[in-house]
């Protein structure tokens, strides 16, 4: 299997797709400037304390007060809460962290109001993002996540992935990270540190102490609360970090401040492998290059289709995920309906775990099969579901299939589900069902750019339009395209963009920035 990652970088968002044998498996979206990622920590101030949920609301700048159980406070608690005091209480001269002291361990069966006060100072991390109407989700126990390791400032232990099952490599590891580990820290061996060298260990080791002395001065310098103290990397490098293995090929990314900074951390992990990350300059956008923008539009949506007629609908509620399965317009199998029911079901399997990975889809998920009746038909549906999700990052549990035919799993979430909207909103008629004649849709492209070349004095630009649009103006040995050319100069580009509805445009400069050409009688 080989593994590819396309990253499209405009100017408001990113977008990440995963593709594993050309298949898309994985896909974000997000704002460039958005924050509240899973792994930032804040320095905050305790804003209500909820005796009734042994609970408290932390404001870390939400629009919803983030929410904190005692439980999650982590044992180490104590500690952080003296040594962030110690910080506070001299902003010129820096604290050292080898030389703070561990504090007893947090009771396990204690009480929030008598561990915290309202307005108090917390240091605290992010482990869910907001969900619909909820705040983020935090923990007090600190962690800095690196490629091989995960460090765990006021921890004392060294924990090895029981991934890595070599009790002779084990005790190798442990006894390497023990002697090489900052004072006042614990580590987590991840499971690519398997068979590394202890230059490899003890560089990453360093760079993540570092991430946290820097977050710590940052806290100390500025006692501004609410205050960011440590951001989390960026989503591009966090998935590559995650993800990264021997059989990826290509990394393509179409941003060059991006790929400079892919570029410099996958040196840093793998140089052997920095080649792999490279820059995307086609014209075509990317994601129509790499055949991501169909994929995406095929995938999504409450009905999705599978192989030989069968079919998917997926429904979401607030914690809940709802999967039927039907066989369509199938035609019968010649061995009868019982293995005609496995076979839908087997694809049914396959084409879920891909869309549980893609759509992020979390909390309780029910998938209500097509009844089969043999035992062993039923074992063989669960087998394949288990296998199917080896490949999942997220922690999720399966459970086999009920009575009625219902499978039930449960799968990690940590941010809201991607749920991208494949239906369009006629963009020439903005859903009133009445548009221009479609023969004058080339006038008015020209009414367009000889106002924006003899008005605006825009001369280069990019017309980006839909795949058919662009066959039609370049077709012909004298084409249209030619004509316009002729007309206004060669700064005339026309792109075929497989996102854009049928008669929907858009214009970019030179530099790849969107020009606002629509008329107020069509944006009404």
């Amino acid at each position: 299997m080989t593994s590819e990652v396309v990253i499209d970088v405009r100017e408001k968002e990113i977008s990440i797709a995963l593709l594993e044998d050309k298949n898309l498996v994985e896909y974000q979206n997000e704002p460039r400037q958005a924050s509240f990622s899973v792994g930032n920590i804040y320095a905050a101030k305790v804003k209500k304390l909820m005796p009734g949920l042994n609970a408290c609301f932390v404001d870390v700048g939400y629009e919803r007060d983030a929410f904190l159980h005692y439980l999650d406070l982590g044992s180490q608690f104590n500690s952080y809460s003296k040594y962030l005091k110690q910080v506070d209480s001299d902003r010129r001269k820096p604290f050292l962290f080898n030389k703070a002291s561990k504090q007893p361990d947090l009771k396990k069966d204690g009480s929030i109001q008598q561990t915290l006060t309202v307005g108090q100072d917390v240091l605290v991390q992010i482990v869910k993002e907001p969900i619909s109407t909820k705040g983020p989700r935090l923990t007090g126990e600190l962690s800095f996540a690196g490629r091989f390791l995960v460090l765990i400032p006021f921890g004392d232990k060294v924990s090895v992935s029981s991934k890595i099952k070599s009790g002779e490599e084990r005790a190798r590891l442990k006894q390497l990270i023990y002697s090489i580990k900052p004072k006042n820290c614990g580590v987590i061996v991840r499971t690519v540190a398997e068979g590394k060298r202890v230059a490899e260990l003890d560089t990453e080791l360093k760079v993540l102490a570092k991430r946290w002395e820097d977050a710590i001065a940052k806290v100390q310098k500025n006692q501004k609360r609410p205050q960011l103290a440590f951001e989390e990397t960026g989503r591009a490098i966090a998935m590559i970090r995650d993800l990264f293995n021997p059989s990826f090929e290509n990394i393509y990314v179409n941003d060059e401040d991006v790929f400079e900074e892919l570029k410099h951390y996958v040196t840093l992990i793998s140089p052997d492998k920095a080649s792999i990350v490279k820059l995307y300059t086609g014209k075509v956008p990317i994601f129509d290059n790499f055949n991501v923008t169909k994929q995406i539009k095929s995938s999504f949506g409450k009905t999705i289709n599978y192989k030989h007629g069968a079919y998917l609908i997926i429904e979401h509620t607030e914690a809940l995920h709802v999967v039927d399965v039907n066989s369509g317009n199938r035609s019968r199998s010649e061995n009868g309906q019982e293995a005609n029911a496995l076979d839908v079901n087997l694809g049914a399997a396959d084409e879920l775990a891909r869309q549980l990975r893609l759509r992020d889809m979390g909390g309780i998920i029910v998938v209500d099969f097509i009844d089969m009746n043999l035992a062993e038909d039923r074992q063989m549906l669960y087998e394949r579901m288990c296998k199917n999700m080896q490949k999942d990052r997220a922690r999720h549990n399966i459970l086999p299939l009920s009575k009625f035919g219902l499978m039930q799993i449960t799968r990690q979430r940590v941010r809201p589900a991607m749920d991208v909207n494949v239906d369009e909103t006629c963009p020439t008629c903005n859903g009133s069902g009445k548009i221009k004649s479609s023969i004058l849709f080339t006038d008015q492209l020209e009414r367009k750019i000889d106002n924006l070349i003899n008005k605006i004095g825009v001369s280069k630009f990019y017309l980006h339009v839909h795949p058919y649009v662009a066959a039609y103006i370049d077709k012909g040995l004298i084409s249209l395209k030619r004509k316009w050319q002729l007309k206004y100069g060669f700064g005339v580009h026309i792109i075929p963009s497989q996102k854009l509805a049928f008669l929907q445009y858009e214009f970019y400069d030179s530099k790849g920035e969107f020009i606002d050409m629509k008329e107020e009688i069509e944006t009404k």
